[in-house]
């Protein structure tokens, strides 16, 4: 017998006694700085709070080994509507821990969120109790795109994630587009109340009013600080009398347009009050992750409506299509369009883009482009991918 194979043979007997070679690592770089080591192969994945179970849902949703919180009635398909309730790790009240994880057993745990070095420490301290990678994503506004295509390939869907950052960047930067050529004494004063009872609102620096920020307008709480939520009373928010209210929760709603207390309001008298939509996801907030992208179009709508010709039904569709594999009925849509003032129009839809290489459509989007080695519309903004593809991963 040959050495070559005795060689042979012998590695087929070291694999059947031991097994296959173990998959090979791979080291990875948070946005914590945080140099933390992956398996080759990521399949079972934890979400430590809301905001990545969106993120892992939208990209790779048959890897999600759990939700952190149950879903709304209308949800998601049903195939992953029956995806377990499993806990979060991370916000004000943690319902899963380093136990849970071990029951659960995920290659991976994936939070997104401000980076912070307390956030940083209980990543470690979990990878520390488990054994389990625990990575940190930036999913500030201006950093979703890039959160996206980073998971996505951690996921190994990167040209999904491609796809969806692609839609993000039209998003944001549609938005700032419009925001070039507002005057500041443009830009309506707005209170997003949350809750049912409509007194708790997000400062401005926090995660619930990023939106609100990002979409131009003042925040008028800010007189109150920055970077939390917080309660107000009723008299602050007559004090305030903002020219626009958006609403989280329908039992406050409908208070703002039948008590009449609330009638010396500007907004309600002018009715410019609007229930935010939240099914299966917010679009504000609850969670603040990409399901805020959609919002963003919304936002502009409601704050400059004399600037913007999208259709926001149509947007809405294809959203809902793309990045969560829900087909909206008409029905759906119209019950959506009308608490939350969504008008009428007839502008394509995200799948009528052209494709790269193409100047992107200019209404309301003054100078931006898709071309090669051009730049977007503001400094330092790069070049807007569109290439459509809106199934969602099997």
């Amino acid at each position: 017998m040959s050495l070559r194979l005795r060689a042979a043979l012998a590695a087929v007997l070291v694999l059947a006694a031991f097994g296959a070679p173990p998959a090979v690592a791979k080291e990875f770089t948070d946005s914590a700085g945080r140099i933390v080591v992956l398996p080759n192969q990521v399949n079972r994945v934890m979400a430590a709070g809301p905001t990545a179970s969106v993120l892992v849902y939208v990209l790779a949703p048959g890897k999600l080994i759990g939700w952190t919180r149950p879903l709304p009635r209308s949800g998601v398909p049903p195939r992953y509507a029956r995806i377990p309730v499993i806990g979060q790790l991370t916000g004000p009240n943690p319902t899963a821990t380093a136990a849970t994880v071990s029951r659960v057993h995920p290659d991976l745990i994936i939070d997104c969120g401000m980076v912070t070095p307390e956030r940083a420490a209980f990543a470690d301290q979990i990878t520390q109790a488990t054994g389990v990678p625990y990575i940190l994503l930036d999913n500030s506004f201006a950093r979703t795109p890039t959160m996206l295509r980073t998971a996505g390939r951690v996921l190994g869907v990167a040209d999904r994630a491609d796809d969806l950052a692609g839609s993000a960047e039209h998003a944001i930067n549609a938005l700032r587009g419009r925001l070039l050529i507002q005057l500041p004494t443009q830009r309506p004063h707005v209170y997003y109340a949350r809750g049912p009872s409509g007194l708790e609102t997000g400062l401005p620096g926090s995660g619930a009013a990023a939106s609100i920020e990002a979409a131009g307008a003042i925040n008028v709480a800010g007189s109150l600080g920055t970077g939390e939520r917080v309660m107000v009373t009723p008299q602050q928010l007559q004090q305030w009398n903002p020219d626009l209210i958006v609403v989280q929760d329908r039992s406050f709603y409908l208070a703002l347009q039948r008590n009449q207390a609330w009638r010396t309001l500007g907004a309600v008298r002018n009715k410019k009050v609007f229930l935010e939509p939240s099914e299966p996801f917010g679009w504000i907030d609850e969670p603040p992750g990409v399901n805020r992208l959609i919002g963003l179009y919304w936002l502009s709508q409601l704050f400059y409506p004399g600037d913007s010709q999208d259709d926001l039904r149509n947007l809405m569709q294809d959203f809902y299509d793309k990045f969560y594999g829900i087909k909206l009925t008409d029905a759906q849509i119209e019950a959506i369009a009308k608490t939350a003032g969504i008008p009428p129009s007839d502008t394509p839809h995200l799948a009528a883009l052209p494709p790269i290489g193409s100047p992107l459509p200019t209404t309301g989007v003054p100078g931006a482009v898709n071309e090669p080695g051009r730049r977007g519309i503001l400094p330092n903004e790069g070049p807007i991918p569109t290439t459509p593809s809106y199934a969602m991963p099997k």
